[in-house]
């Protein structure tokens, strides 16, 4: 098992990384003093999966168990959703001290961050992450939040878990497309800050696709190192952390447009060949490194291209972006593998040269 520290102060949390954690968890949870209720908010198909594992392991340690079932869809990342579990963990006398363990992907650690968060002003949140890209990413940084509309994490707070357990045996049970989709994620990360990890990547791309739990345990853990150390510098997102923005401006604009159909690790990716070719353009990127980016990214089972959608709606969507400042969208660009800067000088009208002649250009 490897360990990764967020250091945060007060807000300051581990990350366990290895395979056969699930079954170890109660004996994790049972020393951080809690009281003797816990509350798991998943998914049907995961609750299938590992539900079971994880409440033996509560029980065996003492701890009486309430399991809350979200039905699947980045929909359900709603207001509504939060309303309905706010009444269940009513109904199920929750204090102040009962604990909310997120088990799924990022749907469920998003909607279950922001109830925890919200619910009596607070309850501790244990994430639990079973995907590849809640694994890498979305499970770290403290960043909850519910859609509004068809609008991305429009409404939410920072709240950081008191421990993330990520069970690599998780990931051997995602199909191709969910595993590719996490694989965006981790790919930004190199692109942003680490062009060895970028290499390490291109190299045991394989060998990650095919499941080899030492590449993957090494590749998840650098994953989040790499995230941890950029909110430690940074933890409410006010500069440095708008690096983790590359690809998801467009990103992003993507997702809503497309209605959520275009997932969020398949939005991104388009996201970030877009915001390359942005870079190329401004004569920051150069051109062999777009292709490098679009060869790793095909190479992992990620789209490249932009969909059949309608340019100017893209656009207007990245107008309601959370990363706009004094009217203008900030970007994260790279300049080279394992280096970004930032910028709000993108004119709208390059930034639509892109999306619609983009694809002829790659």
């Amino acid at each position: 098992m490897r360990k990764v520290r967020v250091r945060l102060g007060s807000n300051s949390y581990e990350i366990q990384i290895g395979s056969g954690l699930l079954a170890q968890t109660g004996q994790q949870l049972k020393g951080i003093g809690f009281g003797d209720k816990l509350v798991i908010v998943t998914n049907p198909t995961v609750k299938g999966l590992y539900g079971d594992i994880l409440k033996q392991s509560l029980i065996s340690e003492g701890f009486k168990v309430n399991i809350l079932e979200v039905p699947e869809g980045e929909e359900q990342k709603s207001l509504e959703t939060a309303g309905r579990l706010y009444d269940e963990l009513s109904h199920f006398y929750a204090e102040r001290t009962t604990p909310i363990l997120a088990l799924g992907g990022g749907v469920i650690g998003d909607v279950a961050g922001f109830v925890a968060a919200t619910y009596m002003r607070g309850v501790p949140l244990i994430q639990i992450p079973t995907t590849l890209l809640a694994q890498g990413d979305s499970s770290i940084g403290g960043k909850v939040a519910v859609n509004h509309g068809q609008l991305k994490n429009k409404i939410g707070a920072f709240y950081h878990p008191r421990l993330t357990i990520s069970d690599i045996s998780t990931l051997k049970t995602l199909s191709p497309r969910e595993l590719s989709d996490g694989l965006a994620e981790i790919i930004k990360h190199g692109v942003i800050l680490d062009g060895e990890f970028f290499s390490y990547l291109e190299k045991n791309l394989d060998k990650i696709k095919s499941l080899d739990d030492q590449v993957l345990e090494g590749v998840v853990s650098r994953s989040a190192e790499i995230k941890a150390g950029v909110v430690e510098k940074d933890e409410l997102d006010l500069g440095l952390r708008n690096i983790l923005n590359y690809g998801h401006t467009i990103g992003h604009a993507i997702e809503s447009v497309s209605e959520l159909k275009v997932w969020h690790g398949e939005a991104v990716a388009i996201g970030m060949i877009a915001e390359a070719r942005i870079s190329n353009k401004l004569g920051r990127l150069d051109q062999k490194e777009v292709s490098r980016l679009k060869s790793l990214i095909t190479r992992a089972g990620l789209p490249t291209e932009i969909p059949d959608l309608e340019v100017e709606k893209i656009i207007q969507a990245m107008k309601h972006d959370k990363k706009i400042l004094q009217g203008k969208l900030r970007f994260a660009l790279p300049k080279s593998i394992g280096n970004v800067f930032i910028t709000d000088e993108v004119s709208p009208s390059l930034v639509e040269q892109v999306l619609v002649k983009g694809n002829e250009e790659t």
